[in-house]
């Protein structure tokens, strides 16, 4: 039977009938796979568990949300289901924090996340954040995999979403206190912010984005953000971009230089739909735009990270400090920490690595900080509260930095250059190929895995090293 895989990213595919696709009953069967699988994993360890299932704008993520829920319910887990659209942030920020404010050490808070990201419209996708508020990695996948199929049939109740918003609690509130709390308790200079002449335009691209970008502006001292009219509002059609992936560039970017053209702001900070990316444009002397690509982005984010550290009262010495980079992206956190002092760590391409790496150095050691991670897919971790790339937080990272930059008459390019000339130019050209079919993409590899053996008129290949056949989301 041809039905979509549970993997470390969890299901992801078109809405539509079959096993194939995302829809009710697979939605229903991966959810109770999942909580029987928690299950078992409560009978070993003996605490208690919780479900935290949060949803964006898109069509039937509510509804794929509130199908999650009965699950849980159907097995005595308490389930808290945000009330509204968040971002995906919000729920590894919600695995961890939930513990913590509620003083329960005997409790395990798991995440769910309904979300395709920034994939086309026709899509839908469906999130899992293990208790440590990081993706989940093997083996725990292929355990849900085998508990999914011996869980097919629909539990009693499965379809009945009438009154579920009564039968669960919401973490909006708490949760919401708590991570602008974290961007406060974070900011390196909010008078600097309050001052700034600087202006910025934003997009969350039809997403969720606009309200917890606004709030997160305001916590952090700065003036309000020119609003992409066009694209401010969640629409699961995206009816003004092909992609709604900023990372895209100009192309998706459009209406947000057109905005900032007409208001004259300088920067534009776009979030994917589910603003856990973050794309960032800047205005030139001449009226060029800039977008900058992900390894630039984790460049300025890693030398500013960096400054701030140095530059402030954080009493774990830089070389107790640590920073992460997928194998996909630029060696530029390499060279600054041969530099500079800090500890780098590579890992295999996506955050679930990096968030996991994250949590267990944390947990080696009380004296170690995380500083960073980055990913060039424009995926950016600047807090260890989020185990995860966050849109929110490293927008507002980002902007403390081209408000310092400005106070000092320099632009974000300005400073790319610099540290260029400090630690050698990092050069990257990334692209991709959208392929649907298993079977093309496993024969793509096989030929790349013996590509030894075959000649090129056209092109003399030097090295290549194959990584991973699998990928974040």
């Amino acid at each position: 039977m041809n039905r979509l895989e549970f993997g470390t990213a969890g299901i992801r595919g078109k809405m539509g009938g079959g096993y194939a696709s995302m829809n009710d009953l697979v939605i229903i069967q991966t959810s109770q796979g999942l909580v029987s699988y928690l299950e078992t994993h409560r009978i070993v360890s003996g605490i208690s568990q919780c479900l935290i299932i949060g949803y964006d704008g898109r069509h039937n993520s509510r509804r794929f949300a509130e199908l999650t829920a009965l699950a849980g319910l159907a097995r005595g887990f308490t389930v808290w289901l945000f009330s509204k659209i968040c971002p995906t942030p919000f729920i590894p920020f919600a695995c961890k924090y939930m513990a913590e404010f509620r003083k329960e050490q005997t409790t395990d808070y798991f995440g769910i996340m309904i979300t395709a990201s920034h994939n086309p419209k026709e899509d839908n996708g469906y999130k899992v954040y293990w208790c440590n508020g990081a993706q989940i990695v093997s083996p725990y996948d292929k355990k849900i995999q085998e508990h999914i199929f011996n869980n097919l049939n629909p539990w009693p109740g499965a379809w009945d979403t009438d009154k579920i918003a009564e039968k669960c609690k919401d973490p909006y509130e708490i949760i919401s206190i708590g991570y602008y709390e974290t961007i406060r308790n974070d900011l390196f200079s909010p008078t600097v912010n309050k001052e700034t002449k600087l202006r910025f335009t934003y997009t969350p691209m039809h997403g969720v984005g606009q309200d917890y970008m606004r709030q997160a502006f305001e916590v952090a001292g700065f003036s309000a953000f020119e609003s992409v009219e066009s694209q401010m509002n969640p629409d699961p059609e995206f009816p003004t971009v092909r992609f709604p992936n900023p990372e895209e560039g100009k192309s998706a970017l459009n209406d947000a230089i057109e905005t900032a053209n007409r208001s004259g702001t300088t920067i534009i900070l776009a979030n994917d739909p589910d603003a856990d990316r973050l794309a960032v444009a800047e205005k030139s002397k001449s009226g060029d735009w800039k977008v900058f690509n992900g390894n630039e982005l984790g460049a300025l984010l890693g030398w500013w990270i960096i400054y701030i550290h140095n530059n402030s009262k954080c009493p774990i010495e830089l070389k107790n400090c640590y920073m992460i980079a997928s194998t996909v992206s630029s060696k530029i956190l390499e060279t600054m920490a041969s530099r500079d002092g800090f500890t780098f760590i590579e890992t295999l391409t996506g955050f679930k690595w990096m968030g996991n790496k994250a949590h267990d150095l944390v947990n080696l050691s009380n004296g170690i900080k995380i500083l960073f991670a980055f990913e060039e897919a424009i995926g950016f971790m600047v807090s260890p509260a989020v185990l995860d790339k966050d849109g929110i937080t490293a927008g507002i990272r980002l902007a403390e930095l081209a408000a310092h930059l400005h106070n000092e008459g320099l632009t974000l390019a300005d400073q790319l250059t610099k540290i260029y000339e400090m630690y050698g130019y990092h050069v990257s050209e990334n692209s991709y190929y959208i392929c649907r079919d298993p079977d093309i993409i496993e024969q793509i590899f096989t030929r790349l895995r013996k590509f030894d053996d075959e000649a090129s008129d056209e092109f003399t290949v030097t090295f290549l090293s194959i990584i991973e056949f699998s990928c974040d989301s």
